[in-house]
């Protein structure tokens, strides 16, 4: 297999899908990954790259991949030139691809389009979600029981991220004492805002940051730990990031569903629907817990997640 990178073109012709001898079988062709970054600017879109070479070497198939496409028009360009080299499954690994993908879907009725965290699926679009509310609730509870200065700072890249509202409410479970605060930043990737937000909030005696981008977050963490403060890694295990700061981490196992979606998809058993996962699903998890959080803590928090599993109620629920 090879992994290839084309620069957006315009082709000069359009292969009728219905007609190509690589879309008879059903089953996986090759692959296409589009991303509105670059691969190697943050962890969220390195892992969903490398779970692309992972389907690519099980299925022994191509990937094509498009970086930095964030328009209609550049959505359009890769998605033609990949269907012309054979792909049939197409990762759009951000939200922003779902309106698009809705567009083109019926031009490409062998072609099968996946995408993150959004609201509108068809026959041969999927929409892929994280149950962040519950996800934050989790965190929120570490940082509740964890702060001496009852200031915990959340930095978000949007105010409609799930986490937050999660995170506001497993804090006050815990400790009704603590005051969250919230700044966010309108964009995933302003790392420099992001650090902004930061020092305000650190001069307001947080002690606690749970930095909600993936973009950014490694920064924060890097910075509490200097600072002799703590955080909650984000999106990854981010213990080795920062050792001495980070309490533990919510953790979206993007790569492990995509090569789920994979199977499924080869199987013909993908559908057309909008697809949530929890933490049942074992696509979302805590990380590694630090040494310093007490184990009455670690215990609390782990028996509230199985019970979450098996009732689907958080701890303030029931």
């Amino acid at each position: 297999m090879k992994y290839v990178f084309y620069p957006l073109i315009l082709l000069s012709f359009i292969c009728i899908l219905s007609a190509c001898s690589y879309f008879e079988t059903g089953q996986i062709q090759n692959v296409g990954f589009l991303t509105d970054t670059e691969i190697d600017s943050n962890p969220w879109t390195k892992q969903g790259y490398q779970a692309l070479m992972e389907i690519a070497d099980e299925y022994d198939v191509d990937v094509y991949y498009e970086e930095n496409v964030e328009t209609m028009y550049q959505v359009q360009q890769a998605v033609e030139q990949f269907a012309y080299n054979g792909v049939n499954l197409i990762y759009g690994h951000s939200n922003i691809y779902g309106e698009y993908f809705m567009s083109l879907a019926e031009s490409y009725p062998d072609v099968h389009f996946v995408y993150v965290n959004g609201g509108e699926s068809r026959e041969n679009v999927t929409s892929l979600n994280f149950n962040g509310h519950a996800m934050g609730f989790f965190a929120g509870m570490v940082a509740g029981n964890m702060t001496e200065t009852n200031q915990i700072g959340v930095i978000a890249a949007h105010s409609w991220q799930p986490e937050t509202e999660g995170f506001f409410e497993g804090v006050s479970y815990v400790n009704q004492e603590a005051e969250v605060k919230l700044n966010y930043l309108n964009d995933w990737n302003n790392v420099a805002l992001a650090m902004d937000y930061y020092a305000a909030m650190k001069e307001q005696d947080v002690d606690i940051f749970y930095p909600i981008g993936d973009a950014f977050s490694e920064s924060i963490l890097r910075e509490a730990e200097a600072d002799h403060l703590f955080a909650i890694g984000y999106m990854m295990d981010q213990m080795e990031t920062a050792p001495d700061a980070v309490l533990t981490s919510t953790i979206q196992h993007i790569g492990e569903l995509y090569q789920s979606v994979a199977e499924e998809f080869n199987k013909q058993d993908l559908e057309g629907k909008i697809y949530t996962y929890d933490f049942k699903d074992g696509f979302i998890t805590l990380g590694e817990f630090r040494d310093s959080v007490p184990s009455y803590v670690k215990m609390q928090v782990e028996e509230d997640i199985e019970e979450y599993i098996n009732t689907g109620l958080l701890p303030n629920e029931y």
